[in-house]
């Protein structure tokens, strides 16, 4: 009979108490502990075998080699292809396409090597639904349904495949652990078994992940360290535009972004997303800017809309969307203090079209310059972009990688940028107008 064992395990860094804890002595997470079962017999009947050294100069005969998939967004997140002996996570919300984009990148990869998908949560047929959908046929696409481990590593011994996918991680359980599936014993058990095919036998994995109410990924944060890549496929439900944004590869540079489009027949990777994305821009709106961010090597040119309203109640209400709320509240201070501009009374309503996240300060400028051109009814040209990242005493500062931004905007035909008057003043035709401040920038537009 199996000797179980009550413990707590932290949902933020995977820290294990013998009774809950409100707060975590670990991270200091708050409310993070989660009750699990373990076998204390099968615990302790674990062991490794002796690890045999190698030479220390043995890095030198290392070959870094990739497959590419075929989908040029989905290289560039990955950093140029699948990397062998690899595991990677892909997560994101139910529904945002975790399983469709996998699936057309093993459609890309079973031309040249031989798949196993592995279906926990969807029968065989309705997968092959799926890949009829997306036009995926290929002999050396092999499917399985099947949620015990066990029977999953059995079937990799049998078939041999040259890259594996689990669809998804929290559905597949093992007979050696007694808890319920998608437990964070389970998770993490199967987390680490995946590992050991992947570097122990040299066939990359690709599982599926999901995430939580608050949009971090499900299970124990030790999952994210266990893997050699993390990405986020963000984008809502039934919005057109989906991002692949890379937070963690030991193989490639993070915070990379891929960009696809939803349609009936899959993914279909966005080659020029500045321009996608300021597609249906309309002319002279109030409260409308372009702003360039960077998202990894590259820079987006996306469109930041505002709206100011009088409020009906006694306390404004701000709401954004795609950029931080708490960013939001300090624009609205500093143009309340140092641009004279009365926002007490306003609803401010801030958001980036196209269902892009913006987390970098760069677009401060422009989240204020919409704000003002919305409350002083004033239209900014259609033809400029701003550029700046905004301080509590008022001040515009530089930012890096402003001639990429630039070239970007040169790029689509804009004509004038605004930039900070600290900035290095860059060599382009575009006509440029420097400011030191919030009220020097809502001036430029106003008159």
């Amino acid at each position: 009979m199996p000797k179980l064992k009550t413990i707590y395990i932290c949902s933020k860094c995977g820290a294990q108490a013998s009774r809950w804890e409100g707060k975590c002595s670990n991270c200091q997470a708050w409310n993070s502990y989660v009750e699990d079962v373990i076998d204390v017999k099968a615990e302790k009947s674990k062991t490794t075998g002796k690890p045999q050294a190698t030479h220390k100069l043995a890095y030198q005969n290392f070959d870094e080699k990739r497959i590419k998939v075929g989908i040029l967004e989905f290289d560039r997140v990955l950093g140029g292809g699948v990397m062998q002996n690899a595991i990677n996570l892909v997560v994101g919300d139910p529904g945002v396409g975790k399983s469709t984009l996998v699936l057309q990148a093993a459609s890309k990869l079973s031309q040249k090597l031989k798949i196993l998908y592995v279906s926990g949560e969807e029968s065989v047929q309705q997968v092959s639904a799926r890949a009829k959908r997306l036009k995926a046929k290929s002999e050396n696409l092999l499917f399985i349904n099947e949620v015990g481990l066990e029977n999953i590593l059995a079937t990799v011994e049998d078939i041999e495949p040259d890259l594996l996918v689990l669809d998804s991680l929290q559905v597949v359980t093992s007979a050696e652990i007694n808890s319920l599936s998608g437990s964070m014993s389970q998770v993490r058990f199967v987390a680490e078994k995946m590992m050991e095919i992947a570097k122990q036998k040299g066939i990359p994995v690709f599982c599926i992940g999901h995430v939580n109410k608050g949009g971090e990924l499900a299970g124990p944060m030790a999952l994210a360290h266990l893997v050699d890549a993390v990405f986020y496929l963000e984008g809502e439900k039934y919005q057109q535009f989906k991002m692949l944004r890379s937070v963690k590869n030991r193989f490639g540079s993070i915070d990379e972004v891929g960009v696809f489009e939803m349609t009936g027949n899959g993914f279909v990777e966005v080659k020029n997303p500045s321009a996608a994305f300021l597609e249906g821009r309309q002319k002279d709106s109030l409260g409308s800017i372009v702003v360039p961010t960077m998202e990894g090597s590259r820079s987006f040119l996306v469109e930041i809309q505002a709206l100011t309203t009088h409020t009906n109640f006694g306390y404004p209400k701000r709401t954004a969307s795609g950029v931080d709320l708490n960013r939001l509240n300090l624009m609205i201070a500093v143009l309340n203090k140092y641009a004279k501009m009365k926002l007490d009374s306003q609803d401010v309503f801030v958001n980036v079209i196209g269902g892009f996240k913006i987390n970098e300060p760069a677009v401060d400028l422009g989240i204020c310059l919409a704000i003002a051109s919305s409350k002083q009814k004033k239209v900014i040209p259609n033809d400029t972009v701003a550029i700046g990242e905004v301080g509590l005493s008022g001040e515009i500062r530089s930012v890096n990688f402003l001639e990429k931004r630039i070239k970007e905007a040169e790029k689509l035909g804009f004509q004038k940028v605004i930039l900070p008057k600290t900035s290095k003043p860059p060599k382009i035709e575009m006509k440029t107008v420097f400011v030191r401040n919030v009220a020097e920038a809502v001036a430029s537009i106003v008159n």
